[in-house]
């Protein structure tokens, strides 16, 4: 077991969590939203838990599985992060089909696009950079 692929355990791990978080009291607010910045719903659940399924399935399979996963999951995640930060709506969710540009405010865009910019950033460093260390390891 090498670093990449704990990395995609510990990604499956982190989106799992997500899931589980948006169920726990009081983390909503009164209006359903997580830390009152954004709406999770259960496509929104559906989305993390298969990106987290993914990335466990591909840790699980091999270095170069848990590779893939990470430099295409993370270029997508990431986008989507940049297209909501700037549109305040991502495609992943289908949020820019189904709502448009949407007029917020910029601290609210960063905050609710920082995790998908992140998450996507890293799992790029991961897929492009740490993965090269491994290349050829099962």
């Amino acid at each position: 077991m090498n670093l990449i692929r704990i990395l995609g355990f510990a990604y499956f791990a982190m989106f799992v969590f997500v899931v589980v978080l948006g169920y726990i009291p009081g983390v909503n607010d009164e209006n359903g939203m997580m830390f009152g910045l954004f709406v999770l719903d259960l496509y929104d659940d559906s989305l993390h838990f298969f990106s987290g399924l993914w990335a466990g399935i591909a840790a699980w399979m091999s270095t170069r599985a848990i590779t893939i996963y990470f430099q295409l999951f993370g270029v997508l995640y990431f986008l989507d992060g940049v297209m909501g930060f700037v549109l305040g709506s991502g495609y992943l969710d289908f949020g820019i089909f189904l709502y448009g540009v949407l007029d917020l405010d910029w601290t609210t865009r960063f905050l609710a696009n920082l995790p998908h910019l992140m998450i996507g950033g890293f799992a790029i460093y991961a897929g492009f950079v740490i993965a090269k260390r491994f290349a050829g390891e099962a």
